[in-house]
């Protein structure tokens, strides 16, 4: 897969970065594009984020713990930044950052309704590129709003391409491309393209200005950016130090201070006379405009570009971000650079990647990996200053030292985090993150590993052991994903080098030790090897919020907390038998973990979770008096007791004698006991499966997982069975009654805010990981192990098939078909075949059950970037096996 030549430019930026304590670049995306509505921003009493810190105030009030804006990067401690800033001589503010509906406002919760897109980046970001569609007539803010809020849960959401605003080609392509000279001298270029029949007016405002500290930091030198003597302005820092923006000739500059407009937002006086929003007021209402030119220092600047751009025409910008003085800082070498570094970029992933792949499938690939690098963020929230202090406008009330993340007082994040998405979760979550680190590692593993250690580190998980799961709560429970997380960042790196990082697996091991023990003692109170968790991510898949307490008589026994508790204590002993087989001081964990492994299958097997009846694993609702029934709902809670799956050869072992002799021991203990034993060995290969589910459970699972009448779909597998969707499922529970049907698109429930479903649509992450353990179940069971597939279809495939079956089907969402249509894009797709958009691609949050289109956030490629890992794999098994479908020509 991989051609490690340590002679590309890329790769050698890489390694230098690897050599640093912390394997990062000072300056990349790491400017979010949300900051307002953020659980960091709000000081209110009730905890509602949204409402204290709205869009409106964005402009006009700053922030606290970070910065926002559009298509902008920063420094890795978020002193200075740089965004654009536009106007289109209609709308009634600048478009300074991404706009988007509260949850409050959308009919399926929060959701960003603009046009953006993610479309190269490297893992240095010496190489960037975005791109945003900005409407030339006003933006219908109040239209998406209002038609958003009369529409049901049962309807789709109102987008901005709905509003017609881009039917006659009315807008502009803003393309803002970043390329480093090195590490502190950015060329920036912006390109404003007309893609309208007519000519167009269009005001351009490249923004470089100060995150405010000094308010809350008073003792400490202010910043200032002031004109310097050569043309440019210098922007002075303690500790980050002087840096000069060059440009090209604009029509104006103007300055003005990040300081909070008071008497706009509070009627109060304002500390300094031009503030935040004053830009926005000089450039769209004149107010102050000719004070503003005539001022030559603040902590806030931007050159004015005033355009009328002909039509099918384009006008281009040229900036010049650097540590110190440059001589002829925008000659004719400024576009030499961006040219070198996009042939660097190009080289960097050809080596990395099959050059057999078709053009579609690079181009997805590639954007999926530059969104997924592009979503890095910095991220700062220190919740005991947060709980204690306050932010200059609302005092500190006594309920919030008691309210949200009040418990996790020794929290202090300030790093650069993958996050999911920059509007919509413009904050980590972990298992996201595990996740996003797959990918990842594909094309920077070091960054993959350190994220993984980051979020274990004692500045991150609670001294019980527990790692926070967001801000929204971060006592929430996550599936345990890290380590089986931290296997496949190995694995990939290792196939890549020909050796595994030791001592990654080492130091995360330890960290997975402490946090598997918290799950122990916390979660499986009664030790009865059954685990609950409460949502476990899976926000709305349950007959009810699971997170929700029932009385003393009642207890909620989950599938899928004891699966992915399976799944954990197998990938930990897989780590510690990688790991003792050079350093035999691990042997006695590996033998810790398979024990626990199957006491946890035994309890999965034995506690009443399976229904003979149906074949299929199910929630349990146990009485006091021990009487269970099952909540009868097929979905991915059942499924998940597939991932855990692990294969090794006691003759591999040979030098782990302890280890081999406690298993021995225990394996022969329990069938002389009749006990359920997770364990099968093949004769033929000398190879030993350890699994939670024997082949006749795996045979009645995967027999729903390939029907098209429940699973599987033309994307993929679904979260819960179609059966439900015209027979819904329905419970009574103490009095109530709960009921659960298939929603193959959007949310139709409020449960967690209404913007998630897993009530039928197809997940990436969830995808991915059957797939990766279908691939293991055929490494033991070979060939001869046939399943139908699909369904009544009479077509019999092994197991390696099957999965190659299913990833064709994932990375179909996004290719083109005969005609040129995504079916990601849905009902949209005409504008993307317009020959500007043809090769965007959006990586959604989840997709329709039913017709593949993308669904929830739109940017979301932290783990829908996983098809970047199915593309290489598939390639990959491929090479062996091509399958008769329409999709086996592209991969080659």
């Amino acid at each position: 897969m991989f051609d490690d030549n340590t002679t590309n430019a890329e790769n050698l930026r890489i390694l230098e970065n690897e050599a640093k304590e912390v394997p990062l670049e000072k300056w990349g995306p790491y400017l979010s594009e949300r900051q307002w509505g953020t659980v960091r921003e709000d000081y209110s009493q009730n905890g509602d984020a949204w409402n204290y810190f709205p869009h409106d105030h964005a402009r006009s009030r700053v922030y606290r713990w970070g910065e926002d804006g559009l298509a902008g990067i920063s420094d890795y401690y978020q002193q200075l930044c740089f965004a654009v800033a536009l106007w289109n001589g209609k709308d009634k503010i600048l478009k300074e950052r991404l706009y988007g509906l509260t949850n409050y406002q959308g009919n399926h919760g929060e959701d960003v309704k603009e046009l953006y897109y993610y479309l190269d980046n490297v893992p240095t970001h010496y190489y960037m590129k975005y791109l945003y569609k900005y409407p030339q007539q006003a933006f219908p803010y109040y239209e998406i709003n209002r038609k958003n809020g009369e529409r049901s849960k049962e309807e789709q959401e109102y987008e901005l391409l709905d509003t017609g605003i881009f039917d006659e080609d009315k807008y502009f392509d803003v393309v803002v491309e970043y390329a480093k000279k090195n590490s502190e001298d950015i060329h920036i270029r912006i390109e404003i393209i007309n893609r309208g029949d007519e000519d167009a007016p269009i005001t351009v405002l490249p923004t470089l200005w100060f995150y405010n500290r000094w308010q809350y930091e008073p003792s400490k030198p202010k910043p200032v950016i002031e004109h310097a003597e050569d043309g440019s302005v210098r922007a002075t820092h303690v500790p980050l130090g002087t840096y000069h923006l060059y440009y090209d000739k604009p029509d104006y500059t103007l300055f003005a201070e990040n300081e909070t407009n008071k008497e706009r937002l509070f009627g109060t006086p304002n500390d300094v006379p031009y503030v935040k929003d004053a830009f926005h007021e000089a450039v769209i209402n004149g107010k102050d405009l000719e004070e503003l030119q005539a001022l030559n220092s603040g902590t806030k600047f931007s050159p004015v570009y005033k355009f009328l751009i002909k039509a099918k025409s384009s006008k281009t910008i040229k900036l010049r971000l650097s540590k110190g003085r440059v001589k002829n800082p925008l000659d004719d070498r400024f576009n030499t650079l961006f040219t070198t570094r996009k042939t660097e970029a190009d080289n960097f992933y050809n080596k990395r990647f099959p050059d057999t792949l078709n053009p579609d499938l690079r181009n997805i690939q590639r954007q999926a990996f530059a969104g997924l690098l592009w979503s890095k963020q910095y991220y700062h929230y220190d919740t005991q200053r947060w709980l204690t202090t306050s932010d200059g406008i609302s005092p500190v009330v006594e309920n919030r030292l008691h309210g949200r993340n009040s418990t996790w007082k020794y929290l202090k994040n300030q790093d650069i985090i993958s996050m999911p998405d920059k509007w919509e979760y413009p904050w980590y979550a972990a298992w996201d993150l595990a996740f996003h680190c797959v990918p990842m590692a594909m094309i920077d593993p070091t960054f993959a590993k350190n994220q993984l250690i980051l979020i274990m580190r004692e500045w991150y998980m609670n001294p019980e052991g527990q790692i926070p799961a967001y801000e929204w709560n971060f006592s929430d429970v996550n599936p345990p994903v890290q380590a089986w997380a931290a296997l496949e960042v190995y694995r990939i790196e290792k196939e890549k080098k020909g050796e595994g990082d030791l001592r990654f697996l080492k130091r995360i091991f330890q960290k997975l030790i402490i946090n598997f023990t918290w799950w122990t003692n916390r979660v499986d109170v009664e030790g009865k090897n059954i685990f609950a968790g409460g949502f476990l991510g899976l926000d709305n898949i349950g007959v009810f919020d699971r997170n929700s307490k029932l009385n003393g008589t009642l207890a909620l026994e989950q599938v899928d907390g004891t699966s992915w508790m399976g799944m954990y204590a197998l990938n930990m002993m897989d780590m510690a038998l990688e790991i003792a087989m050079h350093d035999d001081a691990f042997e006695d964990s590996a033998v810790k973990f398979y024990e626990h492994f199957v006491l946890i299958a035994d309890a999965l097997n034995g506690m009443g979770l399976w229904s003979d009846e149906d074949k299929f694993f199910y929630d349990t609702i146990r009485l006091q008096k021990n009487h269970a029934y099952h909540l009868k709902v097929r979905s991915i809670v059942g499924l998940t007791s597939i991932f855990a799956v692990s294969i090794f050869s006691y003759h591999n072992l040979e030098k782990l004698r302890d280890f081999r002799k406690r298993a021995t021991w225990l394996n022969q203990s329990r069938e002389k006991n009749r006990q359920f034993l997770p364990i099968i060995d093949n004769n033929k290969t000398g190879k030993v499966l350890l699994s939670i589910v024997d082949q006749e459970k795996l045979t009645n699972l995967l027999n729903r997982v390939f029907d098209e009448d429940e699973f599987l779909a033309e994307g993929g597998v679904r979260a819960l069975s179609k059966a439900y969707k015209d027979n819904p499922y329905s419970v009574d529970i103490e009095g109530s009654t709960y009921t659960i049907q298939y929603d193959p698109a959007e949310s139709t429930s409020d449960m967690f805010g209404g913007n998630s479903n897993w009530r039928g649509p197809i997940w990436m992450p969830i995808n991915y990981m059957l797939i990766r353990a279908l691939r293991k179940y055929h490494e033991f069971y070979g060939d001869d192990f046939k399943l139908e597939f699909p369904k009544g279809s009479g077509n019999y495939i092994n197991l390696k098939e099957a999965a190659d079956e299913l990833s064709q089907r994932l990375i179909s969402i996004f290719t083109k078909d005969e005609t040129g249509k995504r079916s990601v894009n849905g009902a949209e797709d005409k504008f993307y075949q317009k020959p500007e958009n043809a090769d965007l691609v959006l990586f959604y949050e989840y997709f329709h059950g039913d017709n593949s289109r993308g669904v929830g956030a739109s940017h979301q490629t932290g783990w829908s970037s996983l098809v970047a890992n199915l593309i290489t794999d598939l390639g990959k098994s491929t090479a062996t096996y091509v399958s008769e479908n329409k999709f086996s020509e592209e991969m080659k």
